[in-house]
């Protein structure tokens, strides 16, 4: 990969996400005998005398109630046994055993990265309970490392996976299909946490053109020039104040045999953003930044997904990149700019930047014809201050594809919730010199933005995905590591895998 030479970045590092540090996952009968640590998933009024030598009321005394989330550590010969409580067995839902198998991973994480983990017979079908144990322990123990010249975490490097009364074949068929989307989560986290001066749009193009060559699709990315000839005023207006060229990366892929549709998906891919003229300050908050390409990097991530999981719909993408920066030739308050389908802008707030820049990618989806878009962008605080940091907003022009957008979410347990695409607030992003301002009124920013992005899908099956509130988390939350969740990846690759015109 090629470098700026005015980056004063190790040549060794490169921002393409490491592939190699894979977990080996397999069903088994018996665990191996060297192993670091063994988890045991315990449900609410489990007898445990016979495996610990200890009853209820001692486990009770110890801190251990079976509780979702509690944990005991319990010496015994060979390898530490760790009891997890997953609470009532007939309550347990693939959530909360995606959860539970991040808790146990987390509470063998000193031992070492070789471990097992024990379920009792659950009346969830095998594969699930392969496919999420797999996916929350693997995800749960990530950690974005390569920056650091000493390592202490220990990355998991088996997972031993012992689950009674389940068919072996279907386990593993379910722990084969976490490897895929574990894969892209841990992909969208790798390049959402690499800091923005390693990863720039130039950079995130040669990254997806080495992914797009391992994971069998194609990826045509476009330079400054030729943004200019295409009309993309949006992309080149955020990118007038960077000293970085901006990219539009163009991601097709085309299954074997005829399409069920034509998907397409559209990430913001802001690489870093300062706010413009319109300076953010200077904040913790705002180290989060280097993060506001999350929603082209879960495109880019889910994108990996599609071959192994068998995507019958031809699929497109577009990541619009570029930095936010202030200079002496940044775009100001007042500029009008020009979208590719022609909309004149007006700009009111150099920090309502991700809108615009995604302006021409909608604009582009729209001209190839798909069926449906998807767009997905850290694009509000309003949606952070409406829904938190659990929960990502999903607004659209048509009920149907909203809906698929809420399946898949509940899927892959990367929640949504829908707000209004309320039309009567349109009239605030009216401007007395363009077709339309950047920028609403002082309430409902969520859904003054996706009316914005409104304009420019031409009335194509269409749903936004908020994710300023999900895209990160301060600590460890369940398999949530912290700093990037790579919310959004699972969500769109398992989307994309059913989708149908």
């Amino acid at each position: 990969m090629t470098r700026s030479p005015h980056k004063l970045i190790p040549a060794e590092f490169s921002p393409v996400p490491s592939l190699d540090n894979t977990c080996e996952v397999v069903a088994v009968q018996d665990f191996a005998a060297d192993l670091d640590a063994v988890a045991l998933l315990v449900a609410a009024g489990t007898d445990l005398t016979a495996v610990v030598g200890l009853g209820a009321g001692a486990l009770a005394a110890a801190g251990f109630d079976a509780e979702p989330g509690s944990s005991l550590v319990v010496a015994q010969d060979g390898h530490p046994l760790v009891l997890v409580g997953i609470g009532k067995a007939d309550e347990l839902d693939a959530d909360k055993l995606r959860d539970a198998a991040a808790a146990a991973a987390r509470a063998t994480a000193k031992k070492g990265g070789r471990i097992g983990i024990e379920v009792p017979e659950l009346a969830l079908d095998a594969r699930t309970v392969g496919q999420v144990l797999a996916e929350g322990a693997r995800l749960a123990r990530y950690r974005y490392a390569v920056l650091k010249a000493e390592p202490k975490e220990v990355p998991l490097t088996l997972l031993q996976l012992k689950v009674a009364g389940a068919d072996a074949a279907e386990v593993t068929a379910g722990i084969e299909m976490a490897a895929v989307t574990v894969r892209a989560a841990a992909i969208a986290r790798d390049l959402a946490n690499t800091p923005p001066g390693h990863l720039t749009a130039t950079d995130l193009a040669e990254v997806a053109a080495e992914l797009g060559a391992e994971f069998g699709f194609e990826v045509e990315a476009y330079d400054r020039a030729q943004l200019i000839e295409m009309g993309c005023g949006g992309i080149l207006g955020v990118n007038a104040g960077s000293a970085e060229e901006p990219r539009l990366v163009v991601l097709t892929y085309t299954p074997d045999g005829d399409p069920s549709g034509h998907l397409g998906l559209v990430g913001k891919g802001i690489m870093y953003d300062s706010g413009g003229i319109s300076l953010k300050p200077s904040d913790p908050m705002h180290l989060l930044m280097k993060m506001d390409m999350g929603g082209a990097a879960a495109v880019l991530a889910a994108f990996t997904a599609l071959r192994d999981l068998g995507t019958t719909a031809a699929v497109s993408g577009w990541l619009c990149c570029t930095d936010n920066m202030p200079s002496g030739s940044a775009y100001k308050l007042g500029d009008v700019l020009i979208a590719r389908n022609g909309k004149t802008v007006e700009i009111k707030n150099t920090d309502a930047e991700g809108r615009i820049a995604m302006m021409d990618g909608l604009s582009l989806a729209v001209e190839a014809g798909v069926d449906a878009i998807v767009d997905i962008a850290t694009l509000t605080g309003a949606a952070l201050m409406a829904l938190g940091k659990s929960r990502a907003a999903v607004l659209g022009n048509d009920q149907a594809m909203v809906d698929r957008v809420r399946d898949a979410a509940e899927a892959t347990d990367e929640p949504v919730w829908q707000l209004p695409l309320e039309r009567k607030y349109r009239k605030q992003l009216d401007s007395d010199v363009a077709d339309i301002s950047n920028l609403g009124g002082p309430h409902a920013g969520a859904t003054t933005a996706a009316l914005f992005l409104d304009e420019f899908v031409a009335g194509t099956p269409w749903a936004h995905i908020d994710i300023a509130g999900t895209m990160s988390t301060d600590a460890d939350d369940s398999w949530r590591s912290a700093g990037a969740t790579g919310y959004g990846a699972r969500l769109l690759a398992t989307l994309a895998s059913a989708f149908t015109a």
